[in-house]
């Protein structure tokens, strides 16, 4: 009886997981006036069919043969589709489930339409794991991209990972494919099984949205209901987009979390988000930065790629705790008054098999050719962002971040590698663009494209580029052919002030363009000056260990290079450790030194630190005009023999001037007359040369009162003692 309610070739292929369709035949039917249930059940020896609402036995489904799993019934008195479930029986074992083949689809004709022409604006919302309802049951929408995929299913321990038993609802020409699942709920581990167009079985695929993730070594995908976490920062979100204009004060300290802080009495451990929402949010605070920013947070298998090379973009990494956890260390943030800002990699991603590399058996998010898709500096695949699929699904996963996370910023890694085809290629390694150029000109439209989305759902969020060429309008507006980012990393700045710092005093002079280098283009773009953590890897050693001499000038020299930043145009980024002069390169595998705080010397640099992101803060002259020609003036940018600069900082208009003087030579200058743009009483602020911070302790006590002597274009003058190797800070009219 039950063979004539199936064709033998459907039962078949439903039960070799071949079927193109089974919707069509798995479920509940009307076949020529008969309610049909079929069901795949490899696992019973027996089936009935209950009524969901009485639990009453309606009928019992046969096999439609000895083989398949495949089962098939009539139910008697019955004209109109009805809620049931399924009791199945093995052994002494009974269970009772719902029909995951008797709901209808899920996403609308509104979700269909914009996924098929790749602009949905909320991706997520529509593709990945959903705790939801559905047809008055509760459960969890799967659904996933992956238009050339003969077959595609999901699997987890509640079918045994077996990939025939549910497989998914192909949504017509969008490449979707769907499936609800009863009673499955957060917490559930899964991945998806996929059968390319050649009928070859791939290997397990993770989500590529999914929210969740094992621990890794584990790569399977979990789900999370992203819809329970309740937000305390009602008032740092309603504020923060003043926080991140270009004429406030930024300053970022640049976190590792698996190593910032670790347990040592549980075994070495990393801290968890909740205990890093404590310690890490209470000590940024304490040192005055405004912004803690994250190497990249989502989802990433291989723990020395520090997170650049993620395979779940929109899951955080479950090694410090769940997507709620991290949620909470945002919050801390936000309830400190500090933004968190996270790394994020939409360049290329990796080819661990689990993740997006061949993901329906084609070359899907990445390139076909290898000279395109292929990135020979990280053994990586590059992304298709030529592919408005691909763009829209790496688009809204920034904002994503900004809208379930609460993110004020990301920060764009290795936007160099994306902006030119030819990027650390060899000739004949790469293919010109249409016009026979270098430009990626398919990446550069998904940059803007990309910052068009993030600024204007969110415009008071932020984005900055790591970029280290001189592409130029970086943060130019996207309308006059810039790329739209809100700052932009000075790599310049960086590497010349640091090839300086390795110098020793006595051969400075011979160098130093490398310091007044970098104003000839401060305010092309809105910069950021970054000490981050490619300055303390891969044998560069730490910042201490850069600079020359004994032990005293090691740390002078460190100190005077930190007062030169942060007197320098351009928002501040410091990587953890620098902040307390680490002395050993840093090491993702363990701990920051923190005993070195024991030590005066170190402990002088952390007081330093935080003292001047206090008096960045409360100077408006030091940072209202960073971006701005006028708020910057050389008083002696010339001074080689000396190795000594000095320089006037403008803030806006009511605001005190500051006069900053730096001095890279272990010498002493007394007597050294310095123009100053107004006649006035100048009061130090800060000397990095105090030994409260470790220094010598020369200065000048309480302020210098100008002279009407004219000096380096001038017409007022200050003689004060200059110390050595240290950077000077004095502000017009303060007591």
């Amino acid at each position: 009886m039950s063979g004539d309610l199936i064709q033998a070739g459907d039962a078949a292929a439903i039960a070799r997981g071949e079927h193109g369709d089974p919707f069509s035949v798995l479920g509940l039917h009307d076949i020529d006036g008969r309610l049909v249930i079929r069901c795949f059940h490899p696992e019973a020896e027996s089936v009935e069919v209950l009524d969901q609402k009485t639990g009453r036995k309606l009928c019992a489904l046969s096999r439609v043969d000895e083989d398949s799993g495949v089962f098939a019934g009539i139910v008697p008195r019955r004209k109109k589709r009805f809620p049931y479930l399924l009791r199945l029986t093995r052994q002494s074992d009974v269970w009772t489930e719902q029909d995951p083949y008797a709901f209808g689809p899920v996403l609308g004709e509104i979700d269909e339409y914009l996924l098929g022409e790749g602009t949905h604006g909320h991706l997520w919302r529509a593709l990945g794991a959903h705790v939801t309802s559905h047809e008055g049951c509760d459960g969890v929408h799967f659904a996933v991209w992956a238009p050339n995929a003969q077959r595609i299913s999901v699997i987890g321990d509640f079918n045994g990972w077996d990939g025939r038993r549910n497989v998914m609802r192909r949504r017509g020409q969008t490449g979707v494919h769907e499936i609800f699942m009863p009673n499955l709920g957060d917490g559930t581990v899964y991945k998806f099984e996929v059968v390319g167009s050649d009928g070859r079985l791939l290997p397990k695929k993770a989500d590529p949205v999914g929210f969740g993730s094992e621990l890794p070594p584990k790569t399977a995908s979990v789900v999370r209901d992203l819809g329970k976490y309740s937000w305390s920062d009602t008032q740092w979100m309603a504020n923060r987009g003043k926080q991140h204009r270009t004429d406030q004060p930024i300053s970022v300290y640049e976190v590792h979390l698996e190593s910032w802080r670790r347990v040592p009495e549980d075994g070495g451990r990393s801290l968890s988000y909740q205990e890093l929402a404590t310690d890490l949010v209470a000590y940024a605070s304490d040192m005055g930065f405004t912004h803690i920013e994250l190497t990249p947070v989502s989802e990433y298998p291989f723990g020395g790629s520090w997170g650049y090379q993620p395979v779940g973009l929109f899951a955080p990494t479950a090694r410090f705790g769940t997507p709620d956890d991290f949620r909470a260390l945002v919050d801390a943030c936000h309830q400190a008054d500090m933004g968190l800002i996270i790394d994020w990699v939409p360049g290329h991603f990796p080819t661990d098999t689990h993740g997006l590399g061949q993901f329906d058996g084609s070359a899907l998010y990445e390139h076909r050719d290898p000279k395109e898709g292929y990135h020979p500096d990280w053994n990586t695949l590059v992304y298709n962002y030529g592919r408005a699929e691909v763009a829209n699904y790496l688009i809204s996963n920034a904002k994503f971040w900004m809208e379930e996370y609460h993110i004020d910023g990301l920060r764009v890694d290795a936007v160099a590698s994306m902006l030119y085809r030819d990027y650390s290629r060899k000739d004949g390694e790469w293919v010109p663009n249409v016009h026979g150029g270098r430009e990626n000109l398919e990446a550069i439209d998904f940059l803007r494209q990309m910052n068009e989305a993030v600024y204007g759902a969110y415009p008071d969020a932020m984005t900055i580029a790591e970029e280290s060429t001189t592409f130029p309008g970086v943060c130019g507006m996207t309308s006059d052919g810039g790329l739209g980012f809100g700052f932009k990393w000075n790599m310049g700045w960086m590497n010349d002030t640091l090839r300086y710092m390795a110098e020793d005093p006595v051969n400075r002079k011979y160098h130093h363009d490398k310091m007044t280098f970098g104003l000839h283009y401060a305010f092309s773009e809105n910069f950021v000056l970054p000490l981050s953590h490619d300055e303390v890897v891969h044998g560069k050693g730490s910042l201490l260990g850069k600079m020359p001499g004994d032990d005293w000038q090691r740390f002078a020299n460190l100190r005077a290079y930190y007062g030169f930043m942060w007197g320098h145009p351009g928002k501040k980024l410091m990587f953890m450790g620098g902040e307390f002069a680490q002395s050993a390169e840093w090491n993702h595998e363990q701990s920051l030194d923190w005993h070195l705080l024991d030590q005066p010397s170190h402990a002088g640099i952390q007081r330093l630190v935080r003292d001047l992101n206090k008096l960045y803060r409360d100077t408006p002259a030091l940072y209202q005009q960073d971006t701005r020609a006028e708020g910057f003036q050389w008083i002696d940018g010339g001074n080689a023999s000396d190795s000594v600069f000095s320089w006037a900082r403008y803030g806006e208009e009511g605001s005190a001037p500051v006069l900053v003087v730096v001095n890279f030579t272990p010498v002493t200058r007394t007597g050294f007359r310095v123009g100053v743009p107004a006649s006035g009483h100048w009061t130090e602020r800060l000397n990095t040369d105090s030994m409260y911070y470790g220094g010598s302790n020369h200065g000048n006590g309480d302020g210098l009162s100008s002279e009407p002597i004219a000096a380096h274009g001038c017409e007022q003058s200050v003689v004060m003692t200059v110390p050595p190797l240290a950077a000077v800070f004095l502000e017009l009219g303060r007591e």
